[in-house]
């Protein structure tokens, strides 16, 4: 098979499962308009940065996990535990902070930083590589070689950066809404994080 396809596949599977808002593409979002397109940029960049890891870990052991299904279920877990707590701290810790001068000049690299940590916190993507990697290698679109994996990694994360740009790019052109403000955005990332701590949650109760 073709890199060139696989980097395709990969490019568009990171796509997809970063379409659905969520704490990576929304706090992307949201830097960006609170402090400028380039802080908002290197943001994702930290994520994207994490992803090449994520997804290559996933690639790696995606027969592994196939097969022990509880290691997907221990990763569920605990996603299950850090989205309840993130949900809380946007819901009911986090306050506006004044945009005042010296939060503009704030380091870029810290923003790099932020986006590693935050997608670091994100474990979906590892299961959810791991099943697309299994599936496309069933097919006999990828094998689980060096040079395939390398291929897919990179399309991954490239796909989302560009998904995450995308938020960037629409929320900057909807910036005059009353719903863009620092609390209302606050609001917006602890309601999505709340709702997937719910989703995984019934999904736990499932699985007993």
């Amino acid at each position: 098979m073709s890199i060139t396809l696989i980097f395709i596949f990969g490019l568009f599977i990171a796509l997809i499962g970063v379409i659905p808002p969520g704490l990576l593409n929304m706090t992307a979002a949201k830097i960006s308009l609170k402090e400028g397109h380039a802080r908002g940029i290197m943001f994702s960049i930290g994520v994207c940065v994490v992803v090449l890891l994520q997804t290559y870990l996933a690639a790696v052991f995606a027969r592994y996990l196939s097969k022990h299904l509880e290691v997907v279920d221990i990763l569920q877990r605990v996603a299950f535990v850090i989205f309840v707590l993130i949900t809380i701290y946007f819901l009911i810790i986090a306050k506006p902070k004044p945009p005042i001068e010296t939060q503009m000049r704030r380091s870029k690299h810290s923003r790099f930083f932020q986006g590693m940590f935050l997608s670091a916190i994100n474990v979906f993507p590892i299961p959810y590589q791991a099943y697309m990697t299994i599936t496309l290698a069933s097919f006999g679109w990828m094998s689980f070689g060096q040079t395939s994996i390398i291929s897919y990694v990179a399309g991954a994360a490239m796909g989302t950066f560009v998904m995450l740009y995308m938020y960037i790019f629409f929320f900057d052109k909807i910036k005059g809404k009353s719903f863009t403000s620092q609390k209302n955005m606050n609001y917006v990332i602890g309601s999505i994080t709340g709702v997937i701590s719910i989703i995984t949650l019934i999904n736990i109760i499932k699985e007993i």
